[in-house]
């Protein structure tokens, strides 16, 4: 069943890419497979793996119809390999290689850079849900617990995604990798992940929701880019994977937005017209604006760190030759080689943050960041509009790019929220006004109280405004004793 659009649920590993004919493929991955759910098992969700919970598994990658809800047990979940349809006739659309047909096979000067495109995204997926593991003993709700669950089935098959490639096109080099990604995790000082955002803590739920938001919004851009390539399997998993990342990044918008709206819904009913009279409004249980904001710049500051150095020539190689594009490519209106092209990437100079013009392809980086930046907003704004609607005079906004980087032209300064350049000890006596403080995490912590009845939610966070799969608002969600 080659390129096919319906999913083949015959065998061990759900596929549309015909591992029944590939016996060597097939072999791989049913070896890789015992080591995969003792992983889920060990560093998957804890507490909850003998628990129903009701999920969607991709039946098809046909976008008007491509999933189906049900109760199944996380280790029993239907993982699986799964392709966007084949384009006839594709071209490489960038880069030295652009108007050739796409390559179907690994180009052999390409092998290296290739292979590490797959293992960097590889890893950024296990690596969340370890990240991830404890929330669901702290779940405001079983709707959110369920969702995520869900978020984190879909990262593990993602891990599923870019290890069919690893295996499929890289032979021995490609099995061990396979495995590596199975033996590091997230935050061990000795066998870390790959990048820094994710070996951080998630320790409570508007982390989560702040993480889905902004991190898997990089995850998004990420993916964006890999979907142009001129590497045919990668772009046509990327687009399918594009699909399942939608649903994480709205659980991470709509989560913040409950959060505000039940913080806003409080303060108005006890008569608290400042949003900085962080006493008073703890004192009602809800999270306040301001924290909401350092929340905010914690995690979008993270974020930022990885896309990597503004300027790069590991982007630009990718680029040139044909691997990883930019966000929306195609849709684009320029030469998409950008030989003599220029763009403007933030420097501090002199203790001023300036703007100077880069050869594109060096800024390749930057431009993502940039379109990443504007994707972000869209949430903040649409956050502000409910702020603004419930009465509340509050305004979130995204901080400077320069703010608490460890990445990049800004790491070696300190920058506040407006990015304005300071000293170290400057920013040491201010840093707890701009990101969480210790106090802040603890505050936060003593609202995680698990609400796990059908239809209840922790009083910190407003129920949402629709069910999953139309549901009514009391479902059970997660049958949490199977």
């Amino acid at each position: 069943m080659p390129d096919g659009i319906n999913v083949d649920y015959d065998g061990l590993i759900p596929n549309n890419v015909d591992l029944n004919g590939d016996a060597r493929v097939r072999k791989a991955l049913e070896t890789w497979h015992p080591g995969y759910i003792d992983w889920w098992k060990d560093m998957g969700p804890e507490g909850f793996q003998e628990s129903l919970v009701y999920l969607r598994t991709a039946v098809s990658v046909d976008p008007k119809g491509w999933a189906k809800f049900g109760y199944v047990k996380m280790p029993d979940y239907k993982w699986g390999v799964l392709l966007a349809p084949k384009v006839e006739g594709r071209t490489i659309p960038f880069g030295a290689h652009k108007g050739e047909p796409a390559w179907q096979d690994v180009p052999g000067e390409y092998r290296a850079m290739l292979r590490r495109l797959l293992v960097i995204q590889g890893d950024t997926e296990p690596a969340s849900v370890e990240q991830q593991r404890h929330l669901g003993a702290t779940a405001p709700s079983l709707y959110d617990m369920r969702n995520l669950f869900q978020v984190n089935v879909e990262e593990g098959r993602h891990l599923w995604a870019m290890v069919y490639l690893l295996q499929k096109y890289f032979g021995k080099d490609g099995r061990e990798e396979a495995e590596a990604l199975l033996q590091r995790r997230s935050g061990d000082k000795d066998t870390p992940r790959m990048l820094g955002a994710f070996n951080e803590r998630t320790p409570d739920w508007l982390s989560f929701f702040m993480f889905t938001y902004f991190t898997d919004r990089d995850g998004k851009m990420q993916l964006e880019a890999l979907a142009q390539s001129g590497f045919d399997p990668l772009s046509r998993t990327c687009r399918f994977m594009l699909t399942e990342e939608a649903h994480h990044m709205f659980v991470g918008e709509t989560g913040v937005m409950r959060v505000i709206e039940r913080t806003c819904q409080a303060m108005k009913a006890a008569g608290i017209e400042d949003p900085n009279d962080i006493a008073r409004v703890r004192a009602l249980g809800v999270v306040d604006l301001p924290t909401i904001q350092k929340k905010m710049n914690l995690h979008f500051s993270l974020t930022l760190d990885l896309f990597g150095n503004e300027v790069s020539t590991n982007a630009a190689n990718a680029f040139n030759s044909g691997l990883k594009g930019r966000y929306r490519e195609d849709k684009l209106d320029d030469d998409h080689q950008l030989l003599n092209a220029v763009y403007p990437v933030l420097r501090c100079v002199d203790g001023a943050i300036v703007p100077q013009d880069v050869p594109a392809l060096s800024g390749l980086n930057m431009r993502l960041r940039d379109d990443y930046v504007v994707d972000a907003q869209g949430g903040v704004t649409r956050w502000n509009k409910a702020i603004e609607k419930l009465g509340v005079a509050f305004q979130l906004t995204l901080p400077h790019v320069a703010h608490n980087r460890a990445i990049g032209e800004f790491s070696a300064i300190e920058a506040d929220p407006a990015g304005r350049v300071m000293s170290k000890v400057e920013w040491a006596d201010n840093r707890d006004r701009w990101l969480p403080s210790v106090a802040d995490n603890l505050f936060i912590a003593s609202l995680m109280q698990p609400v796990s009845a059908a239809g209840e939610y922790a009083g910190w966070i407003a129920p949402p405004k629709l069910g999953v799969d139309g549901k009514p608002g009391e479902f059970e969600y997660v049958k949490i004793h199977g």
